[in-house]
Formats: C-alpha cells, sequence, structure tokens
C-alpha cells in the first residue's frame, strides 16, 4: 500500500546544507498498523510530510497503491498533533468534519451520512452542533480524527496526534484509534515519540537513527491483536519490547553525541 524508498531529505538555509533525512527505506503493507519512533529532532514529522506528499523530498520515492506521490495523494488523510490549529473555530464540529468532503464534491446527502458516522465512531455523536473551542483538548482531536476518517481515507498519516493531552485522555484515544484501524481495515502510519505507546500500537515499529535519519531497525510486535491498557502493558512480552525499542533510540542518542 505504502512504499518508501532511498529517501532523503537536505534543507538549505542560512549558507550551510542540513541533512534532515540521510536514507530511509521501508514499506507498509494493506491494512497494516505501523508506528515510527525515534530521538527528538531525528525528523519524524519531515518524513511523515514527505510521505504525505505535503513537503517534496530532496530524492528518493514514495509511492501509495503504486503511484508515485507528488503532491497530497487521493486516499490518503493527515491527523496532526496540534488539533488545534488543525480544527477552524469558527466552524461547527459537524461542518469541520464536512469540510473535505464538501471540497471533493460529494453530495450533500452522502456528506450527511458519514459526518454523522464518523463523529458516532469516536463517541462524538451529540456534539454536532458545538463548536471546537467549547470541547475540551481530547474532545478537539476526536474531531480531527472524524474528519480523517469520514474522508475514507486508505492510508491514514497521524503524527504524534496524542502528545498534547493528559494521560488518561491519551489511553482512552488509544484504545479509539485501534478501534477506528480495526474497523475501517486502514493502512496506519503512526509517528510519535512514546515508546510504551508504539508499542502497544503498532504490529510493528520502526526505529530511526539520529539525524541524517535511517531506519535503524524494524521490529515486528507479536502482541496479541485484542489488547487492553492494564493486560497488555503488564504482559513479560510487552516489557521486553519495550524494552528493545528503548535500547535502539538510546543507542541512537549516544550516536549523536
Amino acid at each position: 500500500m505504502l512504499t518508501v524508498r532511498g529517501l532523503k531529505k537536505t534543507y538549505d538555509a542560512r549558507g550551510r546544507r542540513v541533512e534532515a533525512i540521510g536514507d530511509v527505506t521501508f514499506s507498509v503493507a494493506d491494512g497494516e498498523f505501523v508506528c515510527v519512533v525515534g530521538p527528538s529532532g531525528c525528523g519524524k514529522t519531515t518524513l511523515l510530510r514527505c510521505v504525505a506528499g505535503l513537503l517534496p523530498p530532496t530524492s528518493g520515492e514514495v509511492h501509495v497503491e503504486g503511484r508515485s506521490v507528488t503532491g497530497p495523494p487521493d486516499g490518503l488523510a493527515v491527523v496532526f498533533q496540534e488539533y488545534g490549529r488543525s480544527l477552524f473555530p469558527w466552524l461547527r464540529v459537524a461542518d469541520n468534519v464536512d469540510l473535505p468532503l464538501r471540497a471533493a464534491g460529494m453530495a450533500k446527502a452522502k456528506r450527511v451520512e458519514l459526518v454523522r458516522e464518523a463523529l458516532e465512531s469516536v463517541g462524538l455523536a451529540d456534539a454536532h452542533h458545538a463548536y471546537p473551542w467549547q470541547l475540551s483538548g481530547g474532545m478537539q482531536q476526536r474531531v480531527a480524527i472524524a474528519r480523517a476518517i469520514a474522508y475514507q481515507p486508505r492510508v491514514l498519516l497521524m503524527d504524534e496526534p496524542f502528545a498534547a493531552v493528559d494521560a488518561q485522555t491519551r489511553a482512552d484515544l488509544e484504545d479509539l484509534i485501534r478501534s477506528v484501524w480495526r474497523r475501517l481495515g486502514v493502512t496506519l502510519v503512526f509517528v510519535t515519540h512514546d515508546i510504551d505507546e508504539s508499542v502497544y500500537l503498532g504490529q510493528r515499529v520502526i526505529m530511526l537513527s539520529s539525524s541524517p535519519t535511517t531506519v535503524a531497525e524494524d521490529l515486528a510486535i507479536d502482541l496479541p491483536t485484542d489488547r487492553d491498557q492494564l493486560a497488555t502493558r503488564s504482559d513479560p512480552r510487552f516489557t521486553e519490547l519495550r524494552g528493545r525499542v528503548y535500547a535502539q533510540i538510546q543507542k541512537a542518542k549516544q550516536e549523536r553525541q
């Protein structure tokens, strides 16, 4: 479904070249849930923006469903960390979710149905007429997720979407996104700086090196498909996998120093 091959990104700033992404190659199968982690400043967001077609790579290729990405591709949606900036405060919740559907020229009856289903799926069935600023941070992020899934993407990219919410809300949103992923069968790439979160959510964890970024390790997460915040996180295998990811991230930090 998604292939990244030899992707590099270099910035020219103030007379010097900064190599943000050195050489990244990986692929994601149809319907797979992959998490991407790495040390701070390693280029995770830059990588995601290149994959989404929002930022042109210096070299290398990105393909979605076999088609080269030269701009935001059809069938791909992104949920950003900064939910407050991605929602329009003057539009009601339903209108925020409806916006990409209207831009796509979809018939009104179909749009109304998809907006309703999306808001119900994230637990906001009664929030249609509210404004984003009337909602908590966690609820605002649910609106952003609803907008993405209403678009019915085949590929969903998420850039540290739960980093700005409290721990309890974060756990709820983690379980929500796994539920959405399993129900819709969407291909999901989830960027996070949280090691525990990456192991809890993903079927694979791609670990990045320090900048200039490469793939340090691609780890299969062989935990049960059904996961629970208490049972899964107390599983000895979870602890073992978490330790493996933590060790790789610490190694990347030391190499940067």
